[in-house]
């Protein structure tokens, strides 16, 4: 991305504003809204932007969809699942139009980002009152305005490279935050409808991140998660190239408590990223690191661009790097023809590496990818199967991974109260473990000493450690 883009962005963001006033303005304007999102941290991030908006609109929250007046989805999809739950809530709201007849319905997201899709929803949906994808976020305003001035659905999708700074923002916690570093994906996994969706990769200028960062900090936020599709590619683009492990550095030095990222591409992470993490104290240690298949025809197939072996070969460098570190990772079974003995290799490679966690999931053809007209699909009865195996497997494994927290001290951030007790609260510990430890709603948003005695379902029991002074 040029510096021309940004102050196109800029322009853009100031345009935005002008609508933004317009519709508080507006006497029949929605008073109440509610956005239902689905899918990964990119879209919850989304969330909160257009949650920011609505405020500056002058709405407010509903704490139920059906007690709002504007009711907006946020779609994911990068599995089916998820557009028929998406649709199915957005047909479900057709209902409690009947008794609330100036409800409007806006759908947004990656699902109305796919090719053709926009028009199939709002034809088979004609009761959506607005459509718009990825790339039209920063548009919102305007298109809320051009929706209340309207008899018709309105819908906008484009492909637009223009990064908007300076968004408004209702962040879900006041503790932690995230914070995006780049858009889009260059790597076109044979599997995955993201590029298509959210465009090519661009980064963010490393002096908008850090003035962001910095802001986050100054307001008490404890930690950020950095995102982005590939955030171990960030820095194409840029007029002055800076490398992630080089930004990294840059908002370690600010002292933010707790840094996170997510996701990284295996076949992008570099020494110097390693070294990084080894030498700042307030980068977490912790790695998520997308593996999808332990067999290397598969991840051939896939064009994930590395082998088993090179795999293997960053995970041993980071445990060197960094003892201790928690690791999980993202793995697709019943890809088009995937043998037991391609999935065997899978579970070879999960017991050999041993996760704190992965997430598991059954391959799902998406129209547009590679992978979709591929021969030899996997039946869904025997990819069911090997999914249940594989969850069983890494049951056992994490039960096993875990272990090694007993005993040891932590710090864990209080993300709420217990579900199970009003005298316990439970959040993450650096490793980003579930932790649940004594304690109250005062804790809520503080990092708690704890010291992990013990393991239950999956979550780390822990007791409180008292510091003096």
């Amino acid at each position: 991305m040029t510096r021309t883009a940004v102050h196109v962005a800029e322009e853009e963001a100031r345009r935005q504003e002008e609508f933004i006033r317009e519709i508080r303005e507006l006497p029949q304007r929605p008073q109440t809204y509610h956005v239902v999102t689905y899918g990964c941290q990119m879209n919850a991030h989304d969330s909160e932007k257009i949650a920011g908006m609505l405020e500056e609109m002058g709405l407010r929250e509903a704490p139920q969809r059906e007690e709002a007046d504007f009711v907006l989805f946020n779609t994911c999809c990068v599995r089916e699942n998820a557009e028929r739950r998406a649709l199915g809530n957005v047909t479900w709201l057709k209902e409690v139009r009947k008794t609330h007849p100036n409800l409007m319905i806006a759908v947004c997201g990656c699902m109305i980002q796919e090719p053709g899709m926009a028009e199939k929803v709002l034809k088979q949906y004609k009761f959506i009152d607005l459509a718009f994808g990825t790339a039209n976020l920063h548009q919102f305003p305007e298109l809320m305005y051009t929706a209340l001035n309207s008899d018709r659905s309105v819908v906008q999708v484009a492909q637009d490279d223009v990064i908007a700074e300076g968004l408004p923002m209702r962040r879900l916690r006041q503790d932690a935050a995230y914070l995006t570093i780049m858009y889009g994906c260059d790597n076109f996994c044979s599997f995955c409808i993201v590029p298509y969706v959210r465009g090519r990769e661009r980064s963010r200028q490393p002096e908008d991140i850090l003035q962001e960062a910095e802001a986050l900090r100054d307001s008490g936020v404890k930690e950020i998660m950095l995102l982005g599709q590939n955030v171990n590619s960030y820095g194409k683009g840029l007029e002055h190239p800076m490398s992630f492990a080089e930004l990294l550095k840059r908002l370690d030095e600010m002292g933010i408590p707790r840094i996170r990222f997510m996701t990284s591409h295996p076949k992008d992470l570099s020494d110097e990223l390693i070294e990084t993490m080894a030498g700042s104290p307030h980068i977490l240690p912790q790695f998520h690191l997308p593996v999808q298949s332990g067999n290397d025809e598969i991840l051939k197939r896939m064009n994930r661009h590395y082998t088993r072996e090179q795999y293997l070969d960053r995970v041993r460098k980071l445990r060197q790097a960094v003892p201790g570190i928690g690791l999980s990772t993202d793995i697709i079974v019943g890809f088009p023809g995937e043998t037991e003995a391609q999935f065997e290799d899978t579970m070879s490679l999960v017991r050999e590496v041993k996760y704190d966690g992965a997430f598991t999931f059954i391959y799902s053809p998406r129209v547009g990818t590679r992978a979709a007209s591929m021969a030899d699909q996997v039946p869904e009865e025997v990819s069911s199967r090997r999914i249940q195996q594989l969850i069983a497997l890494q049951d056992e494994i994490q039960k096993e991974t875990l272990q090694r927290f007993v005993g040891q001290e932590e710090q864990v951030l209080v993300e709420g109260l217990s579900r199970r007790s009003q005298e316990a609260v439970s959040g993450k510990g650096r490793h980003a473990v579930s932790i649940t430890l004594p304690g109250s709603m005062a804790d809520i948003g503080q990092i708690v000493p704890c010291r992990i005695i013990g393991i239950k379902n999956n979550t780390l029991v822990a007791e409180r450690i008292e510091r003096n002074g």
